[in-house]
């Protein structure tokens, strides 16, 4: 067996788990990894778990997300701090539904067009 495999048998059996982490053999979703992303960003996992379950009952969805109000996403970031993220994330959301039909981009280079990733 070599190194890779055993560790990644190895991170399989003793990982955390986490709302946002695909379990061994899904498909990791990309908003869910997105949303988790940027959540993390100056933010303590402990901080930042409550505030993704409860983001994900509000906003389950890309479309859901990017249809919202600007102030139903503040007020459910209240509490995170360096609120540009939300308006980021918020902008980021709507141009995916506009601008790529509510998926992410495959390439390097249009994912660091869409607001708060590039």
């Amino acid at each position: 067996m070599q190194a890779a495999q055993k560790l990644l048998g190895w991170y399989d059996r003793h990982r955390r788990v986490l709302p946002w982490r695909a379990l061994p053999g899904e498909t990791p979703d990309p908003y869910r990894v997105w949303l988790s992303e940027i959540m993390l960003q100056q933010t303590t996992v402990v901080t930042v778990k409550p505030y993704y379950e409860k983001f994900l009952t509000l906003f389950p969805t890309l479309h859901d997300l990017a249809a919202a109000p600007d102030d139903a996403v503040m007020t459910a970031w209240a509490g995170l701090g360096y609120y540009s993220r939300a308006r980021n994330l918020l902008k980021c959301a709507r141009t995916l539904v506009a601008e790529h039909n509510g998926i992410f981009p495959q390439e390097e280079s249009a994912l660091l067009t869409l607001p708060g990733i590039g």
